[in-house]
């Protein structure tokens, strides 16, 4: 039961979501938005979703999914039934109730907020906010955004926040490749600028997903997605320094893991590698420590972990390079196979790869450097310009194979046989003995 006072437009929409005849629509339809929008289009809401990049919008009309997380079979009938349709343009907005906000919020290379995706998606929405209109950011951003940053700029129109309108954060917590948790049933958390923006939030999500977790306030929700990524990419700052003492001390750190792992309470398993990837992990937590710079607060932890985790693909690099000696081959003009250059296991993503990082130092230092990936068929960036080739065949012909992102796809046993030498970032061969494997 709610204490505040009732206006018109938070009962009727209220009731336009309770009955689902409310018409929802989904700015950025990328790995966030359209599987969001296809959960509410399955709820039997009708679903607009808006992109600035027309092939997006193209093939999600024809029913063609792009999203690995999305199939086409399940795309297909949401849009042939009329539930879920595309559109560039954001005049959509007027006949909505409820949108959500889902696009990049990258840093800059000063490692502070890039916000011109968020600002350039709420200034269109402003141009069509209307009394009874639910907004809702999800990008990941720095806790004041949705106070400081939005709401000025939709209060422009005259309208009320939380009388005439509702706006609320909520943090996508997607973890892409994930076959156990998804959109469906990842418990959403959701804050608004008043209470009355909290209770339809919170209705609005309930209609489709299978938990809703309302908190106080929009800092709050944004605070959420801030301390589970800093939490992860921190721990994994720890195990990667501790893989760094355990190679100088001669230990096996994957052996002192899976050891540690056993105890039933007060630890939880992170495990090394060759750096932090994703549009997330690496990315969220400078956020973070951003904003508490200008209230004088320095975040010490997370600089130290982003050093220490920005410190991995060099060293993965100079492993390389001193178990080709041990092999009485030099790094320069060695023919390097990288295999998998995904962020993480089993997905076709490369955003803020250690791959990327791993392949420019490795030919920085002159070794001449192919890549395959049974996700990935091309990689473009920044100078590097490569076309994925065979495992196995090129694991012949190459002077060592790096093992960046351990794909399930890949026939480990055949790719042993084949190799000279195996560098091992990610313990994927550890059901396997051979002289051939240098282990991370």
């Amino acid at each position: 039961m709610t204490t505040m006072t009732e206006t018109k437009a938070f009962t009727e929409l209220k009731h336009r979501i309770a009955t689902r005849q409310a018409k929802v629509g989904v700015v950025g339809l990328g790995y966030v938005g359209l599987p969001l929008a296809v959960e509410f289009a399955a709820a039997g809401f009708d679903v607009v979703g808006i992109d600035v990049v027309p092939s997006k919008v193209e093939s999600i009309n024809r029913g063609v999914s792009y999203v690995q997380d999305v199939p086409t079979a399940t795309l297909e009938p949401l849009v042939k039934a009329g539930k879920l349709k595309a559109t560039t343009d954001f005049a959509a907005v007027s006949l909505l109730d409820t949108i959500n906000i889902a696009v990049p919020t990258p840093l800059r290379k000063t490692k502070d907020p890039d916000m011109t995706y968020v600002v350039s998606a709420t200034q269109e929405i402003a141009k069509f906010l209307h009394p009874g209109l639910l907004v809702i950011l999800e990008s990941t951003t720095y806790p004041g955004t949705t106070d400081e940053l939005l709401l000025p700029i939709f209060e422009k129109s005259g309208l009320k926040c939380g009388d005439d309108f509702f706006l609320c954060f909520s943090p996508e917590r997607v973890d892409p490749g994930n076959p156990k948790f998804q959109t469906k049933n990842i418990p959403k958390v959701v804050g608004g600028i008043t209470p009355a923006c909290t209770e339809v939030g919170a209705a609005f999500y309930s209609q489709a997903l299978d938990t809703v977790v309302p908190v106080n306030g929009t800092r709050v929700a944004e605070m959420v997605k801030l301390l589970e990524n800093t939490f992860r990419m921190i721990n994994i700052g720890l195990v990667n320094e501790m893989a760094l003492m355990c190679d100088r001390m001669g230990i096996n750190v994957w052996e002192v893991i899976d050891a540690a792992a056993t105890k039933p309470f007060g630890f939880m398993p992170f495990y090394p590698g060759p750096g932090l990837g994703g549009h997330c992990i690496p990315i969220d937590p400078f956020y973070l420590s951003w904003k508490t710079k200008q209230a004088g607060i320095e975040a010490r932890f997370i600089e130290l972990a982003g050093y220490i985790n920005g410190s991995m693909p060099p060293y993965v690099v100079d492993r390389i390079q001193n178990a080709l000696n041990e092999h009485s081959k030099p790094l320069k003009g060695s023919k390097i196979l990288v295999a998998g250059v995904a962020y993480k296991r089993d997905i076709d993503d490369v955003r803020e790869s250690p791959a990327i990082d791993v392949i420019h130092l490795l030919r920085k230092r002159g070794a001449d450097v192919s890549f395959s990936d049974p996700f990935i068929q091309d990689l473009s960036h920044e100078g590097i310009d490569l076309r994925s080739v065979d495992l196995l065949e090129s694991a012949a012909a190459a002077d060592a194979v790096v093992v960046i992102t351990d794909h399930k796809k890949f026939d480990y046993a055949a790719l042993i046989e084949k190799s000279k030498l195996i560098f091992d970032s990610r313990n994927a061969l550890k059901a396997f003995r051979s002289d051939k494997i240098v282990r991370l």
